[in-house]
């Protein structure tokens, strides 16, 4: 019964029809692709030089979906996915960015490969299904359960899309996916979940799933929720944790003991591209509870702008907060990584905008800069490894669309819980093409220690795929693939 409810549901949210009888064949594709190509994607335009709020190659897009990428020592293979297009749609602009077509972008299609650290190649990438849209909000994240079956979850932006959930058929492996007939507890029966948002969805071995995601107008624009599942396909009832005004947005990480959220809150009034102030909530027992850093109990969800939760009050200030991620150091405790901004357009008048730490010291928060950005949505990831070392990859460098999204990417390192910094390393160097949203595997091995795209910032452009190691060499995805395995190509 559940089953057929949910069949029904989908169906005729993603088709606008009646049931069909090849529903898995309708919905997922288990196809090879001829090699790696990311989606370009752009947001809201301006009437300026810089063209868009952001734009570029948005392959591993937004801050905001995790994760991209599960390191799995069984296998000795990093999986990840993103989010591709079309080889047409590739082929009709080449690497400097010089189409305009409005149809440039192509279409998002959800990709899922795997890097061999045995062997050093990667296999053609399996196209699991078309999103219908070319909207990055829409890309898919990935987990990998304690049997080695893959996870991806497709989200979706907002609630005019249907959202996925897929498991691949065998441990390990990419060549075959299935639909999964997920349902969540509403009222207190089972129903169909076919929508979600933001998702980041964490698999803790021994325990299960835990995802944080949003949900549009529950009440607030922008509602941060979190669920829980056993097995993946029986979810638990949502939770709210916050619907502050106009809603958030928020990040997570988890582990054996704790999972834990940061979120910024939209004011009434001034629309949603202004986000202030800086939040975090932690759950020891997946979700039955839910407590501040102090360990202080918490009524969710959170309504009021000053609250238990709040880190640091940046709206007296006038800056903006932009969250990038999340980690637990040795001793459990947050360390947050986010930027700073004046305001939402791109372009220097906004700036300096400033990349920050807050980590918890065990008394108080500790806020650190960090260094200079050029714009809002530059993303990289925060890395607390076992020696004490702090490490952050991303785009903090100018590009060669200076002011648009992502830039130069650099990696840096702090001995010191993130009192200095030093640049280590800088991964890119006079590329014509802007690299962004830099992503940390789960479990993430010094052979694969980031993964992102490039894009061009003010015009549609082709978009490739690159990862680096912990050293910072870095290595691009092949394009184009003749045979079935390649090595990708080293290019610093």
């Amino acid at each position: 019964m559940i089953g057929s409810l949910w069949l029904s549901a989908l169906l005729a949210i993603s088709l606008g029809t009646a049931a069909k009888s090849d529903s898995e064949h309708v919905l997922t594709l288990n196809t090879k692709d001829t090699g790696y190509r990311g989606i370009w994607y752009m947001n809201q335009p301006l009437k300026n030089e810089y063209r868009f709020k952001y734009s570029g190659g948005m392959a591993t897009f937004c801050a905001k979906h995790q994760p991209f990428a599960v390191y799995c020592e069984a296998v000795k293979k990093t999986f990840f996915c993103y989010g591709g297009t079309s080889e047409d749609a590739h082929l009709q602009h080449d690497l400097t960015g010089t189409s305009d077509s409005k149809d440039a972008a192509g279409i998002l299609l959800h990709m899922v490969s795997y890097y061999d650290h045995t062997t050093g190649q990667v296999p053609r990438p399996t196209i699991l299904l078309d999103k219908r849209t070319k909207d990055a909000h829409d890309n898919p994240v990935i987990s990998v359960d304690d049997k080695g079956h893959l996870w991806i979850f497709s989200t979706s932006h907002g609630t005019s899309r249907p959202s996925y959930i897929h498991r691949s058929t065998e441990p390990y492996s990419i060549e075959r996916f299935e639909l999964v007939p997920a349902t969540k507890i509403e009222n207190e029966s089972q129903v169909p979940m076919t929508n979600f948002s933001y998702m980041q969805s964490w698999f803790v071995p021994g325990q299960g799933f835990v995802a944080f995601f949003t949900r549009y107008n529950y009440p607030a624009a922008r509602t941060s929720c979190f669920m829980s599942s056993p097995d993946g396909v029986h979810w638990s009832a949502w939770q709210r944790l916050a619907a502050i005004d106009q809603g958030h947005y928020q990040i997570s990480t988890a582990n054996e003991r704790k999972a834990a959220c940061a979120f910024d809150y939209h004011p009434k009034g001034k629309g949603l591209n202004w986000r202030t102030n800086l939040y975090y909530l932690e759950t020891p027992d997946a979700g039955r509870s839910w407590r501040n850093v102090h360990g202080e109990r918490l009524t969710l969800p959170l309504t009021e702008v000053q609250n238990a939760a709040l880190v640091h009050d940046y709206e007296k200030e006038g800056q903006l907060v932009y969250i990038k991620d999340i980690r637990f150091d040795h001793s459990d405790r947050p360390v947050i990584l986010y930027l700073l901004s004046k305001g939402f357009e791109s372009g220097p008048e906004n700036g300096p905008r400033a990349w920050m730490t807050a980590r918890w010291t065990g008394d108080t928060w500790d806020l650190r800069s960090l260094t200079a950005s050029g714009n809002n949505y530059d993303t990289g990831s925060l890395y607390l490894e076992e020696d004490g070392t702090w490490r952050v990859i991303a785009p903090t460098e100018l590009g060669p669309q200076p002011y648009n999204p992502g830039g130069e990417m650099l990696m840096w390192t702090s001995s010191d819980q993130g009192k200095t910094w030093k640049k280590l390393r800088e991964l890119t160097h006079g590329d014509p093409l802007n690299h962004n949203y830099a992503r940390r595997p789960v479990n993430a091995h010094r052979d694969f220690y980031a993964f992102w795209a490039d894009g061009h910032g003010r015009q549609p452009s082709a978009s490739s795929l690159y990862f680096c190691n912990q050293a910072g060499d870095v290595y691009r995805l092949p394009q184009r693939m003749t045979e079935e395995f390649a090595r990708p190509e080293k290019v610093n």
